[in-house]
């Protein structure tokens, strides 16, 4: 959760500055700022998770008893 924590931090200080740079707007800067990066960190999260358990799968021995059960992704 702390990798997520310090992502989210980042992509905020860098959406900013170049929602900032191209409007020149402090308000729409941090609009932008506070909304993609919320969204995508909610995303991150997810493809981490799902990133994983691909990890996971792909891990397994053929011949073990998890290949003969159905995977639900």
């Amino acid at each position: 959760m702390i990798k997520t924590v310090t992502f989210a931090l980042t992509h905020f200080t860098v959406a900013f500055t170049v929602a900032y740079l191209l409007t020149g707007d402090l308000l729409i800067g941090s609009l932008i700022a506070m909304v993609e990066p919320a969204i995508n960190t909610v995303a991150y999260f997810f493809h981490e998770k799902i990133w994983a358990r691909r990890q996971r799968n792909a891990r397994v021995p053929e011949g073990t008893l998890s290949e003969a059960r159905p995977h639900i992704c």
